[in-house]
């Protein structure tokens, strides 16, 4: 397996593999993707830096959810 010396760390395991296999087959540029836009990000909102959601929105989702999860299930008969 051949080394990398100018690494600033030892490589060892799956990166020495992938530096190997980079070094014979060459380097493919890197395309960074923004994560917000990945395919599979569907309601991601993308804030200022800083700004974050209250939490009081989340305590208040997980409130009603359970409250909706309660009244769905007393309507389910054969409870005492």
């Amino acid at each position: 397996m051949a080394s990398d010396t100018g690494a600033s760390s030892p490589r060892t395991g799956a990166h020495a593999v992938v530096a190997d296999a980079l070094s014979r087959t060459g380097s493919h540029p890197k395309i960074d993707t923004d994560p917000a836009r990945r395919p599979d990000v569907l309601f991601r909102v993308r804030h200022k830096e800083g700004e974050q959601i209250s939490a009081w929105w989340m305590i208040g989702a997980f409130v009603a959810v359970s409250g909706a999860a309660i009244a769905l299930l007393s309507l389910i008969p054969g409870g005492q």
